[in-house]
């Protein structure tokens, strides 16, 4: 029986362990990422739990803990176990973010559970060929911007390291000045999440790239491989002071990306109008969908 104190905090001296069980079992959501949970830890206090050779994971925002459904060997048992468990602690959306072929084997094991579409948390995936070239009419206007920002700025484009983690932190400094940070409860958490990438980014399976437009840091990004045919991009930032310079970034990873894989994830749109529009634009090759339990009120 899974009880609430099988779980633990999520912690950098996870990695290992997470890595592990990873190359057995793939994931292509970005939330369930080791570098997701310990750079937002700060916000969603994610925890774990092994069992049964199952890894489940929760997150707690405020007072309210949802979970994830079980990442392992299916065990009918314990995902009747984790719906008890987490229906007697969570509020009426008590299981998120169920990948397609889990929440198929669930309604199967458990008839009667109703799972609905998340669709603020589909992510969305592109070729990496196509972010990185950005072919044909859908990606003219895009490509103009480039070859504007190009043209008019001189820049050069190199990976983030060692040497120059300080300039990247000061980067970061100036990014948060001009977005208002403190004066946005989101923008403040995301800061959090960023900044503790780049403090721990050699203890992370991360790697970065940085575009310079006049010798000062104009925009960076974070990124590692989520699975094996596919990047995830967990941060992309640039300052306004170029006019393209985030399309430039953007291209500039896909281009490093695409020599090891074919698909790149660059998350959710939370359900933001701008921020979709902005990913529907760069044309997404599919959508890694999740679903939520939800309780019957």
């Amino acid at each position: 029986m899974l009880e609430q104190g099988d779980f633990r905090p999520v912690t950098l001296e996870d990695r290992e362990f997470f890595a592990r069980h990873y190359a057995r079992y793939p994931q292509t959501h970005s939330d369930n990422t080791f570098t997701n949970m310990v750079c937002w830890n700060h916000f969603a206090h994610y925890s774990f739990a092994f069992v049964e050779k199952n890894v489940i994971l929760a997150s707690t925002i405020g007072s309210l803990t949802r979970f994830r459904p079980p990442i392992g060997p299916r065990n009918p048992a314990l995902l009747r176990s984790l719906v008890r468990l987490a229906s007697d602690l969570s509020d009426n959306e008590p299981i998120v973010l169920i990948d397609t072929d889990t929440a198929r084997w669930m309604q199967e094991t458990c008839p009667g559970l109703n799972l609905v579409p998340d669709r603020n948390h589909f992510e969305y995936v592109y070729r990496s060929d196509d972010l990185a070239q950005l072919p044909g009419k859908n990606y003219l206007k895009i490509r103009n911007q480039i070859n504007k920002f190009r043209r008019n700025c001189t820049n050069t484009v190199e990976p983030i390291t060692a040497e120059n983690r300080d300039e990247v932190m000061s980067f970061l400094v100036k990014w948060c000045e001009w977005k208002g940070c403190e004066n946005d409860p989101v923008l403040a958490h995301e800061k959090e999440a960023v900044f503790f990438a780049v403090e721990h980014f050699t203890e992370l399976p991360l790697r970065g790239l940085l575009i310079r437009v006049d010798q000062k840091i104009g925009a960076i990004s974070l990124f590692e491989c989520l699975n094996d045919n596919t990047g995830l991009v967990h941060f992309e930032k640039g300052l306004p002071d170029c006019e393209g310079i985030y399309k430039a970034i953007n291209a500039e990873t896909a281009a490093v990306l695409a020599q090891e894989v074919t698909y790149i994830n660059r998350e959710s749109d939370l359900g933001v109008a701008g921020l979709r529009e902005a990913k529907l634009r760069y044309h997404p090759h599919h959508m890694v969908e999740v679903y939520s339990l939800k309780r019957d009120s």
